[in-house]
């Protein structure tokens, strides 16, 4: 095998005078005509995405963006008050922690909504009900907790996550997934005898799944998303810092006790 038959891209190119993205012109062809959510959406699945796949990608991305003071964000605006000439290890830092608490369920509901489709073969209603079922049963039966429901903070309901539904169906992009992940939550509900809300991560990651991304990717949009929060909030940080106050507040109260 000759260095050209396996050291390339088909994503991107540059010569002299011309940068390519999937075979596009990016100043010509692109830049001023599409948008970043289109973009995104271009680089990873290769072609550009239909009117209603756009509206439920930047859904989802809006969605994700930012959620307060997490331990993400307390992450990076501790890692940039003690480095603030480092932006780019702040904002790497604000995005390490996503994991199976937070942003890491978008996957782990991609995964888990997957095995339920596939379980499901022909998509009817009674198929996936009766996957859907099954899926919840053993989650259930293990002690393992169902990728996608509860939420510390919405405890009836997370607001995103109707909205999210709504437009799925506007869009004509409401697919196996998002459908899926509704009777997995009535399911679990059935069975445990506690309902428990659909999370927008969740929501966000059936979602993401109907739009024909790999559940091995869909994290990697919500790291997209939540970069802008992330950047916002060292953006603040820099006009009104509470990293150093808290250090200082967590020292006195630890200085406190010794004594």
């Amino acid at each position: 095998m000759s260095t050209s038959d396996w050291l390339h891209t088909d994503i991107g190119a540059t010569t002299a005078d011309t940068i390519t993205i999937r075979g596009r012109d990016l100043a010509g062809e692109l830049m001023g005509r599409v948008t970043f959510t289109e973009l995104a959406f271009l680089l990873v699945q290769g072609r550009e995405p239909g009117p209603g796949e756009t509206r439920l990608l930047d859904a989802v991305l809006v969605s994700l963006a930012d959620h307060g003071l997490t331990p993400t964000v307390l992450a990076a605006r501790l890692t940039h008050t003690g480095a603030p000439e480092s932006l780019q290890g702040a904002v790497a830092a604000g995005l390490l922690g996503a994991g199976s608490v937070f942003l890491g369920v978008v996957e782990d509901a991609a995964v888990f909504l997957g095995e339920i489709v596939r379980a499901a073969g022909p998509d009817t209603d009674a198929d996936l009900e009766r996957a859907a079922g099954d899926a919840v049963a053993a989650r259930l039966a293990a002690g393992r907790r169902i990728p996608g429901l509860g939420h510390p903070i919405h405890k009836a309901e997370d607001p995103r996550t109707p909205r999210m539904y709504a437009i799925a169906a506007e869009a004509g992009v409401l697919g196996a997934n998002l459908r899926a992940l509704e009777l997995v939550a009535a399911a679990a509900a059935e069975r445990s005898g506690r309902a428990l809300p659909i999370n927008g991560a969740g929501a966000a990651g059936a979602a993401l799944a109907d739009l024909g991304f790999d559940p091995a990717i869909v994290r990697g949009f919500a790291l997209l998303a939540r970069t802008a929060g992330v950047v916002a909030h060292l953006a603040e940080e820099m006009r009104h810092p509470i990293g150093m106050p808290l250090f200082r507040e967590l020292d006195e109260r630890l200085s406190a006790e010794e004594r």
